[in-house]
This record gives C-alpha cells, sequence and structure tokens, in this order.
C-alpha cells in the first residue's frame, strides 16, 4: 500500500499535537498514559514525536481523555492558523 505523502500542514499540525500531549502529560509517564488511553506507549511515542502525525480520531480522543485535554483545546491548539482573506468592497 502506498500511502500519499504528507503536506507541510499536516506535518505542522502534528508536530503542535505531539507538544501539546507531552506538555499536558508532564511528569506523568508515557506507560502511565498510554495505558490510561488503551494504547501503547510506543504509539504514544510516535505522536509525541511527530512519527505518528496523523493519528486515528478515536486515539486523539483517548489521549485527550486520558490527559483532562478537552477536544475544543486540541483543536484550537493544533489546527493551522487560519488564513486572513481580505474582504471585497
Amino acid at each position: 500500500m502506498v500511502r500519499t505523502p504528507l503536506t507541510p500542514e499536516e506535518r505542522l499540525r502534528g508536530e503542535r499535537l505531539g507538544l501539546l500531549l507531552r506538555e499536558a502529560r508532564g511528569a506523568r509517564s508515557m506507560t502511565e498514559i498510554a495505558a490510561r488511553a488503551g494504547i501503547s506507549a510506543e504509539t504514544l511515542r510516535k505522536i509525541e514525536t511527530g512519527r505518528a502525525p496523523t493519528p486515528a480520531f478515536f486515539t486523539v480522543a483517548a489521549l485527550a481523555g486520558a490527559l483532562g485535554l478537552s477536544m475544543d483545546e486540541l483543536l484550537l491548539r493544533c489546527a493551522p492558523e487560519p488564513a486572513i482573506v481580505p474582504l471585497a468592497g
């Protein structure tokens, strides 16, 4: 199976997600948070380091729950900045 290359925006979003998860995890271990989320520590490591920049929605939702983050907060902090479009007129 051939994977479509990631866009720069997807890579950036993955980096932002990884940073947010590392910050939210704080001093807690990867193993602890991964177990709470029902994923492997290796999967969490890949997400945090950007090696898995597009994790499945349910994986992200499980991690958010394990870390006490809302999905709204994840979206606001990980989505790319909106483009500024001048108003016509």
